[in-house]
């Protein structure tokens, strides 16, 4: 299924807004709870899976969307559909202050992987599926756990980075990063997690026992502020409770 071509503006700076506007019969698909607002004629509906094979029947799209749900997302997808005959708008936005970036998976390799809460919205048609890491290291060391997500698809798709994003393009080359501030990269790349060697490093440096290598040919997209790592200054920052007799 080829995806829809969808219009989109990015909208604010500090914390962003996706507006996606679609012509008569477009359907946009968003992570449950990601719509902001949505004009009208816009249909909201919620569905198993991501649409992206319409003809399948109910049990393997039950058995499609269960793999969400052993990403830790939700078993459900909201569809929104343009009923209308002028275009309208639909907007999305994340949880927390940070960067959409806006990726034409037909530019790429035709899929990129990425972290479970990175996904925020794409064209209908975009295939929404698990990835297994090749090394059983970057299971069990990577913050990520034991699966990534890959979008596969022909048109837009966009990811949520806390903080600033950077976009990294690599050329046969290898780049190493904090596990959490990784957002996103295009197949073909390869992805380990390795132990820092530096004992001193390891246990002073603040920055944990492992870092995520990416290594090849291809886009890396990275985010400044992880949001565990948000949460955790904001809980160091937190006054102590005395305990009372």
């Amino acid at each position: 299924m080829r995806c829809h071509e969808i219009d989109y503006k990015i909208i604010g700076s500090g914390a962003q807004l996706l507006e996606v506007t679609l012509n008569s019969g477009e359907t946009a698909i968003g992570e449950a709870g990601a719509m902001s607002y949505m004009e009208s004629d816009i249909s909201m509906e919620t569905k198993l899976g991501d649409g992206s094979t319409p003809n399948d029947n109910i049990f393997k799209k039950l058995f499609t969307a269960s793999k969400r749900v052993a990403m830790g997302e939700s078993l459900f997808m909201t569809h929104f559909t343009n009923r209308g005959q002028e275009r309208r708008s639909v907007a999305f936005s994340a949880p927390f202050p940070g960067t959409i970036a806006a990726i034409n998976l037909g530019n790429t390799t035709g899929s990129v992987i990425c972290q479970r809460e990175a996904f925020l919205s794409a064209a209908l048609g975009t295939k929404l599926s698990i990835e297994f890491t090749k090394r059983m290291g970057a299971g069990f060391f990577g913050k990520e756990g034991f699966v990534l997500q890959r979008l596969e698809g022909d048109g837009m798709a966009f990811l949520h980075a806390g903080g600033t994003l950077v976009e990294k393009h690599l050329e046969n080359e290898k780049i190493r990063i904090d596990s959490g501030s990784l957002v996103g990269f295009t197949s073909g790349m390869d992805y380990s997690v390795d132990l820092i060697k530096s004992v001193k490093s390891m246990l002073f440096s603040g920055e944990g026992a492992f870092l995520t290598t990416i290594s090849g040919t291809g886009t890396v997209w990275i985010q400044s502020l992880p949001f565990p790592r948000l949460v955790d200054r904001i809980h160091q920052s937190l006054p102590v409770k005395k305990k009372t007799d």
